[in-house]
């Protein structure tokens, strides 16, 4: 399994895949009469032991949405932030101790809609690492890294048939990682930064 270097132009890749897509209809909504809640993630990458990762958390129990899941820190867009980016570092900031100021944004993927509504838009980020991390006891019951080689070799991904309200749709799902799965919406924010990779 080899590494993966980030290419030197990977934000203006970001820029002009997110330009040329816009909004990712993932699953087959009747969006009709329905509001999604915009949010974001932030999909921190880290150099460690030479090698990128992503950083992922798992969601506590006790959370409503999404509980028990792998997903990126982030949440939804509170009125007082100005933009995604400022969405995604206030989330990550209050879930895993990662002070915004730390972060070097690259740019953001294009917004995803979720079954649980909302539009949930990616940004992308380099962490220096080692960090100190300091997940809160509410919303994080695990922080852990994925190696990039790891997540871009296909004999690490399959699909599973998931039932939604207009039909059935093909979601993909990652093996057992470190005892953690990566699936749905966290695995197809996965999925789109390794094709600019």
């Amino acid at each position: 399994m080899s590494t993966i270097a980030l290419p030197d132009d990977l934000g203006n890749r970001i820029l002009a895949y997110a330009s040329a897509r816009g909004t990712q209809l993932d699953f087959p909504f009747n969006r009709q009469g329905r509001s999604f809640r915009p949010a974001a993630v932030l999909m921190a990458l880290l150099l460690q032991q030479d090698e990128w990762h992503l950083l992922y958390t798992r969601r506590a129990d006790s959370l409503h949405d999404h509980s028990g899941q792998v997903s990126f820190p982030g949440g939804a867009r509170d009125p007082q932030d100005e933009t995604f980016t400022e969405t995604a570092l206030r989330e990550a900031n209050e879930e895993v101790g990662i002070c915004p100021e730390d972060v070097q944004i690259i740019g953001q993927l294009p917004a995803l809609d979720l079954v649980s509504y909302y539009e949930v838009t990616p940004v992308v980020g380099i962490l220096p690492w080692p960090y100190p991390l300091r997940a809160s006891d509410a919303e994080v019951a695990r922080v852990f890294t994925v190696p990039l080689s790891w997540l871009a070799d296909p004999a690490n991904l399959s699909y599973i048939q998931l039932p939604v309200e207009t039909g059935v749709v093909s979601v993909p799902s990652f093996n057992t990682y470190s005892g953690e799965v990566i699936w749905g919406a966290t695995a197809m924010m996965t999925l789109d930064l390794l094709k600019l990779l």
